[in-house]
């Protein structure tokens, strides 16, 4: 065991005696040591249960003939650092999460990992950190938070709550109706109830082998959560007997059935930024034209909130993500023969799943669009591509063309919608947002709720070299690329200047004369980063383009 370089033998007698300083016994100590990665805290919602399942967790090991050692992670709330300098950190602690699990896995020897998250960058931090490592490891999420009612029993969600204060900041709803929202739209504990990121990246760590079967869309509340963590427990043990590592698992084809699978779902933009580096830990390179050549050839079956009305609740009475892979490999539009943690292949756990429900799964001849429910942009505005959740665009905006309002900052375009600056037609241009620029690269969910809540989603595009929540609705363009400051294009887009955008057709352009272009290339003078020290001034120093994940320079 690789455990036994702390515990056995004669020269192991002082990392011995530390484990008996804690309450190890011997017969513990011969046992496979098994680390349980908790990233349970008290400010994020869906990550305020994680105790419980851990608990489940441990005693699975423990079942199996293990020695669970529990030690925590970060966790950010992405809906509570929304809109203000926190949101930086978001993405950035990704890399921070990775690196923390690597360095407690490596300094103490574990034979294997329990992963535990539940919320958007908790979820690829740990499975960058399991490809990095390669150790058998086993992921079960903290599921999904049942969806909220409104008055009349209409479902709502987190993305209820932001939209409804564009809404009263428009004066369609009175001070009582935006009270009775916020009581309402987040019932409990879970990630936030719609395909918004955490619970895009929870899916497509089932999808790509490395969570059992539900780990996607059992609500967090259901004992059903509890008993898939203690088999979690159990599983990562068959792995280790087995000697099933990561990269057996996360192979280039199971990532190409990901990409397909967050085709059909239409998942958060932001999938966009994970899989690519999650997939460069397991030494496999997804170039964004790839992804575009799997949206054309793979339906959009899910219409989940934002983009329609059903939330992971639905998915999960619908039969789930095997249902969905169901569907997908019996057109072969995935690869069934590949392993997961289960011990099984694809085709294994699929067996006797069926689409239990057809309005929310849609069959293969009834798709709500014949490709993807995401696209990649290119053309002289981002050259090196960028991105939109085409599903959770209104028809007459896939096609747009419209004067630029360009803003340096997300406070300033805020206040712009906010202040009813902004008209239809426009093109809202929000730059120096991005990996380097930002620094940090964080969500905007304010300035795209605000547009929404106004009602102007219909008329109105935004794009920008940062990045959009999974709840966002409209269309919005993210990470252009190169960004800003990098001395993309976007750095050089003026007040005025008309941008064409041509989502079928992925195209984004801007619509000015080269040799004008060139004119303001060489009299541009890029923003200086909007924080210089601490973390953040070192992450902007060694992160890479949105194009490539964002992932650290090597």
């Amino acid at each position: 065991m690789k455990s036994d370089v702390v515990k056995k033998g004669v020269g192991t007698t002082p990392q011995r005696s530390l484990f008996k300083a804690m309450g190890y016994i011997d017969e513990e100590l011969d046992r496979p040591l098994i680390g349980v990665v908790n990233s349970f805290n008290e400010i994020v919602p869906g990550h305020i249960h994680l105790n419980t399942i851990t608990k489940a967790v441990k005693e699975g090991v423990r079942m199996a003939g293990g020695t669970p050692i529990e030690f925590p992670s970060i966790a950010v709330c992405d809906g509570i650092a929304m809109g203000h300098v926190g949101m930086k950190y978001s993405l950035a602690s990704r890399e921070l999460i990775a690196d923390s699990i690597e360095i407690m896995a490596t300094a103490h020897a574990f034979d294997a990992l329990v992963l535990i998250p539940n919320c958007d960058k908790v979820v690829p931090g740990m499975l960058m950190a399991a490809a990095r490592l390669n150790i058998p490891a086993v992921v079960v999420s903290g599921g999904p938070m049942l969806t909220g009612k409104s008055v009349g029993q209409k479902d709502t969600d987190l993305n209820t709550a932001f939209e409804a204060v564009g809404a009263f900041n428009a004066g369609k709803i009175d001070e009582d109706e935006l009270k009775s929202f916020e009581d309402s739209v987040c019932p409990g504990c879970g990630s936030c109830s719609g395909m918004f990121t955490a619970n895009s990246m929870n899916c497509l760590t089932e999808v790509l082998g490395m969570g059992l079967p539900g780990n996607g869309t059992v609500p967090a509340v259901f004992a059903e959560r509890i008993r898939l963590a203690k088999k979690a427990g159990i599983q990562v043990m068959e792995m280790l007997k087995r000697d099933i590592k990561p990269r057996d698992i996360m192979n280039e084809a199971n990532f190409k059935n990901a990409l397909a699978c967050d085709m059909a779902l239409g998942c958060s933009t932001n999938s966009i930024l994970h899989l690519p580096a999650i997939a460069n830990e397991a030494g496999v390179i997804i170039n964004l034209e790839e992804v575009n050549e799997i949206s054309a050839k793979t339906p959009h079956l899910c219409k989940l909130a934002p983009a329609g009305h059903h939330h992971l609740e639905d998915l999960y009475y619908a039969g789930g993500i095997p249902a969905l892979m169901k569907t997908l490999a019996d057109a072969k539009l995935i690869d069934d023969s590949l392993m997961t943690v289960t011990g099984k292949t694809i085709a294994e756990n699929l067996q006797g799943v069926t689409n239990k429900n057809p309005e929310v799964i849609h069959p293969l001849d009834n798709p709500y669009s014949p490709t993807g429910g995401l696209a990649i942009l290119f053309g002289n505005l981002s050259p090196d591509g960028c991105v939109v959740k085409q599903a959770a665009v209104a028809p007459e905006m896939l096609t747009h063309q419209g004067p630029a309002r360009v803003f340096n900052s997300e406070e300033d375009a805020t206040s712009a919608i906010n202040g009813g600056k902004i008209v239809a037609g426009d093109v809202v241009v929000i730059r120096y947002e991005g990996p380097k620029g930002g620094p940090g690269m964080r969500e905007m969910l304010f300035p795209t709720s605000a547009i929404a809540g106004m009602g102007l989603d219909k008329d109105v595009a935004l794009i920008t070299d940062g990045r959009f929540s999974g709840a966002t609705r409209g269309a919005a363009i993210g990470h252009i690329s190169p960004e800003a400051a990098s001395g993309g294009v976007i750095g050089l887009v003026e007040e005025g200047d008309m941008i064409a955008i041509d989502i079928p057709n992925r195209s984004i352009m801007l619509m000015v004369d080269d040799v004008i272009l060139k004119e303001r290339k060489a009299a541009w003078i890029p923003l200086e980063p909007k924080i210089k020290t601490g973390y953040l001034g070192r992450y902007s120093k060694l992160v890479t383009s949105a194009s490539t994940g964002a992932v650290f320079e090597k």
